[in-house]
């Protein structure tokens, strides 16, 4: 069978919370607890194969240009078959339909994002993200993550518009 991707509902939260945790006990993702996982939990997309929850993706708007690619995390038995990718495909798909301009990542596996059209960017580029989350990371002054952006592309069409004059 395919890959599945859905909105996150609430029976969701104990998987992704647990999967999130095992990322965090890595030192790969940072932590983040139940309740913010149900506040967020609009935000949330779920990959499953064969109804088997595999991973997930959270997208964060902090301008109205601005989102950021969190939490994403595939089950371990099911990295390398796509569902990173294609959890990605859809947060830029839900983004491009909030109208932002600009997807941003912080992560530990930018080829993983450059394959997606991510390029790394200094932390300094995105200080709607560093002053606006990074600053109460506990991680702040030490942090190892790189930072990766990509411009979104809209679809332009050929129409012409009337002239009002």
């Amino acid at each position: 069978m395919s890959i599945n991707i859905r909105k996150a509902t609430a029976d969701d939260v104990a998987g992704i919370h647990d999967l999130l945790q095992w990322y965090s006990k890595q030192g790969r993702l940072l932590p983040r607890s139940t309740n913010d996982i149900i506040d967020h939990l609009n935000n949330f997309f779920i990959s499953e194969k064969n109804f088997a929850f595999a991973g997930c993706v959270s997208l964060e708007i902090f301008t109205a240009e601005l989102g950021e690619v969190r939490s994403l995390a595939v089950n371990p038995r099911f990295t390398h078959s796509g569902h990173g990718r294609v959890l990605v495909e859809q947060l830029e798909s839900k983004a491009m339909q909030h109208g932002l301009k600009r997807l941003m990542a912080l992560t530990y596996v930018p080829e993983f994002f450059e394959k997606l059209g991510f390029e790394i960017t200094a932390m300094g580029n995105l200080p709607e993200k560093v002053f606006g989350v990074c600053v109460t990371c506990p991680k702040f002054k030490k942090c190892d993550e790189l930072a990766m952006i990509k411009t979104l592309e809209y679809e332009t069409t050929n129409v012409s518009r009337p002239v009002v004059i």
